[in-house]
């Protein structure tokens, strides 16, 4: 029971994550420093570079969801475990947009009159992904167990 209610608890927090500043930047210090959370940069994305923009969606927002309603109906009985390969795989997938995150945030750095600095909601956004994984493999094995 407790398997569960961690993995539909992600289903609340993962949007809490997507809306959560994920970084602060802008051009010195002394001008302020604007919040990106992953809807504001997915918003920005869409009107610059279209491809780019579908591939980071499929990253931040379908995998990691998809594959948590993926966990929670194979742990509710309503999904064959047979699927859980594929839904490792959206885990994974969803590491890479962490990845394309502190990319950014470490080539920013590197620009003298950037300033970035990150927020709770990239722990928050990292958390849910690593929970989600984690919560696959807890779930991979229990039903392995349940199948013995």
């Amino acid at each position: 029971m407790t398997l569960r209610l961690a993995t539909l608890s992600l289903l609340i927090l993962y949007p809490i994550a997507w809306f959560a500043p994920l970084m602060r930047a802008g051009l010195l210090p002394i001008f302020g420093l604007s919040e990106i959370s992953v809807i504001t940069g997915l918003q920005s994305l869409w009107r610059s570079d279209v491809a780019l923009a579908l591939i980071v969606t499929v990253f931040a927002i379908f995998a990691p969801y998809v594959k948590t309603i993926g966990l929670a109906l194979v742990q509710w009985n309503l999904l064959d475990r047979r699927t859980l390969p594929a839904l490792h795989v959206l885990g994974k997938l969803a590491m890479a947009d962490i990845f394309l995150i502190a990319l950014y945030i470490t080539l920013v750095k590197g620009v003298s009159y950037a300033t970035v600095e990150t927020a709770w909601g990239l722990y928050l956004f990292t958390a849910c992904i690593l929970a989600g994984i984690g919560l696959g493999i807890v779930t991979d094995r229990q039903q392995a167990e349940t199948m013995e």
